[in-house]
């Protein structure tokens, strides 16, 4: 039996556990998301112990020297003294610049960071609200070309984050940032290998951050760019996708809409199937797969299985937030790709 000390109490551990199930499993109000070692909402530093390998896998080497670990990777092996993270280690202070809607249920959320931030195109980043509150958006942005940090957030039926952002947040108003985070983004050395970028729902954000960074980068490569939804609503940046296509002809968009009827410039079906019947080999390729959690675990199977090899199928698959407890269902928010 081993022990772990928080917040000046002591909790006992099975060797094996997870230091994230033993805090939970005591109550303690400890932030998590995705439980996969993706999202970061849950880094915790240690004091007193060993950190399993695992457990600092995604973490920055500055960090990890001061020992910082993921609490939902870390697997105690031994008596453990945790101490609450520094904010200031880990948290850089925004202003919001806008907030725009795109049809009912999707916003573009634009940051002004205090400090430069140092960050990649489709890397995503934990934004923080004032109670604590963290979610997982990726940046649509492009640090070359765009002065500040883009989102964009889909509003959730009952997401505790993105309808505050929606109904809450002002321009002018501060959210805390932490990231980057992810490996999700443009390889600048491979500029003549051509590139399939797939995509659901607010997925687009990401890849639509590659996208511009390859093809400002002089990307010499072809790059075609598939969005899904099941609502033309949901084809939300079509305008500015279009501009891209006639600014670079070899940059090819396609739209797909999976239910209801099909206007003319839209192909009929999952964004995932389409992709893959129009290109069924997909060796030399550097493929980029975003959205939905089971979409994008499926379509990095089918890419390997096109030909693709491992290194070159890039994607951050967050996972829905766990339930704390079913009878808090009504209020968590699924926060993987909102």
């Amino acid at each position: 039996m081993a022990t772990i000390r928080y917040a000046g109490e002591s909790y006992p551990a099975e060797p094996g556990e997870k230091v994230l199930d033993v805090l939970l499993r005591n109550n303690v109000d400890k932030s998590y998301s995705c439980r996969q070692g993706v999202c970061l909402s849950c880094i915790t530093r240690c004091t007193e112990g060993d950190i399993s390998e695992d457990a600092q896998k995604n973490i920055k080497p500055t960090l990890a020297k001061q020992g910082y670990f993921l609490a939902c990777q870390a697997v105690i092996t031994s008596d453990m003294v945790l101490a609450t993270p520094d904010n200031a280690a880990l948290y850089t202070r925004t202003k919001v610049r806008s907030i725009d809607s795109y049809g009912p249920d999707i916003l573009r959320l634009v940051l002004q960071p205090a400090t430069p931030l140092y960050y990649h195109a489709g890397q995503y980043a934990n934004l923080r609200r004032p109670d604590g509150l963290s979610r997982s958006y990726s940046m649509a942005s492009v640090p070359f070309l765009d002065g500040a940090l883009e989102f964009h957030i889909r509003k959730m039926p009952t997401g505790r984050m993105s309808n505050w952002i929606a109904d809450h947040l002002k321009v002018g108003h501060s959210l805390d940032l932490q990231g980057p985070n992810g490996t999700c983004y443009y390889l600048t050395d491979e500029i003549e290998k051509p590139l399939l970028l797939i995509g659901t729902g607010t997925g687009l954000a990401p890849l639509y951050g590659i996208a511009r960074d390859a093809l400002f980068s002089g990307h010499t490569g072809p790059v075609h760019l598939y969005h899904g939804s099941g609502s033309m609503d949901g084809l939300y940046f079509r305008d500015r996708m279009k501009e891209l296509s006639d600014l670079h002809g070899h940059f090819n968009y396609v739209p797909c809409l999976s239910r209801g009827d099909v206007p003319e410039g839209v192909r009929s079906g999952r964004a995932s199937e389409i992709a893959l019947e129009d290109f069924p080999d997909l060796a030399g390729y550097n493929v980029y797969i975003c959205g939905e959690p089971d979409m994008v675990h499926d379509m990095q199977e089918q890419a390997f299985l096109a030909g693709a090899t491992l290194a070159d199928i890039h994607a951050d698959a967050f996972e829905y937030r766990d339930k704390r407890a079913e009878a808090r269902e009504a209020e968590e928010e699924e926060s993987a790709t909102d």
